[in-house]
């Protein structure tokens, strides 16, 4: 039986860089500690398992030291003030998923010499409020044009539809890929943006609640805005964030979805808080925590019973179960972005892009996928 030579720190690193805990990994593995230790070799069957069981490419263990694990764009994730260290592989390998995509189209939409015009058209020295208005406007996603919207989720479609109209890919997921068993941790990031002037990107953590979502989608905009990639914790709390870009980006959304003026006027502060905050959240279509922030905002909250109600708030939704789920094919363009899909098969039907790339970049297993893809975006496969 052949046993392979691995440096016992590269094991280690694998292991902490999972999220898994040693006792799980233990149990998979009973020789594990030998193997950190380096008393014991694994066999390329057991070292392929556990480059499965962490989520580690299995050339890394042929290194002699760990790679540094690095975010290829900014980091501007906080987690109780302090800034998050070690990216985990999910959020590592759906950025580079993300890079590909964008990379590809990037080349598609430079042969339709299709250029939008907001990226870097802000700046932070721009008034939160002028900056806000600029991007109801352009986006379709003023108080005016979505005043009548049923709900978050119908919110939502319009808020991404108008992202896309400006050429922006938005891509909304919970998992790596379609890798249902690979899920995202919206405790670690709740999106990122990737800045490009013909192929700007943004992602946003498909775990989060849809109203949650509409936040980070507002927030990575303003990224846009800016002209800044980066990845964020983007939450209504944190507008007061270390960070002045992440505080600025903050602010604007937060003005985006509920206008100073609006919440001046709609807000009755004689009515109890807990019918107030859930009323509100009806009216402009957003999560309770926003509604509570905005409220602050305008003085109708201390910093006391701001803190108190929000931990209320956040407490009522970690005992929300989780509904994820959905038609696996609208899934998959969701995942992939509607506007990416659409022009990704057309390529592929017009032969500049095989279909074995076509079903890599949408992470599909074969050509019948993509022909159900193509049908659910109305188009002939």
């Amino acid at each position: 039986m052949i046993r392979i030579e691995v440096s016992p720190s590269v094991i280690r690193w694998a292991c902490a860089r999972s999220g898994r805990s040693i006792e799980d990994l233990q149990q998979k593995f009973p020789r594990l500690t030998d193997w950190e230790c380096g008393r014991v070799r694994p066999t390329l069957k057991q070292l392929e398992a556990l480059a499965k069981a962490t989520f580690t490419p299995i050339g890394f263990f042929f290194l002699e030291k760990p790679p540094v694990d690095e975010l290829p764009v900014p980091d501007f994730r906080t987690m109780d003030n302090a800034e998050v260290r070690r990216p985990s592989p999910h959020l590592l390998n759906t950025i580079y998923l993300c890079q590909q995509r964008q990379a590809w189209y990037q080349e598609e939409a430079q042969r339709d010499l299709f250029w939008q015009n907001f990226v870097g058209s802000l700046d932070i020295s721009v008034e939160v409020e002028a900056a806000a208005e600029q991007i109801g406007r352009m986006f379709r996603f003023d108080m005016a044009s979505r005043i009548e919207l049923r709900d978050e989720n119908e919110t939502l479609r319009q808020f991404i539809e108008g992202s896309e109209e400006q050429g922006i890919l938005v891509m909304v997921s919970g998992v790596v890929g379609n890798n249902t068993h690979q899920r995202l941790d919206v405790n670690e990031f709740r999106g990122f943006a990737l800045s490009d002037p013909i192929a700007p990107l943004i992602f946003i953590n498909g775990t989060d609640a849809k109203a949650a979502q509409i936040f980070t989608l507002a927030h990575e905009i303003a990224h846009l805005g800016l002209g800044q990639s980066g990845v964020s914790n983007a939450q209504a709390a944190t507008t007061r964030s270390s960070h002045s870009i992440e505080r600025w980006c903050n602010q604007v959304a937060a003005e985006l979805l509920v206008p100073s003026h609006a919440i001046s006027e709609t807000f009755n502060p004689r009515a109890a808080l807990t019918d107030e905050i859930r009323r509100l959240a009806r009216f402009f279509k957003v999560s309770r925590l926003v509604i509570l922030r905005r409220i602050h905002d305008i003085e109708g909250l201390s910093r006391e019973q701001f803190r108190q109600a929000y931990a209320e708030e956040l407490n009522r939704l970690e005992k929300i179960p989780d509904r994820s789920g959905g038609h696996y094919y609208y899934s998959v363009v969701a995942r992939a972005s509607k506007r990416f899909a659409r022009a990704l098969i057309a390529s592929a039907l017009e032969e500049r892009t095989t279909l074995t790339e076509a079903m890599r970049l949408l992470d599909v297993k074969n050509v019948s996928a993509l022909k159900k893809i193509a049908h659910n975006l109305g188009m002939r496969f």
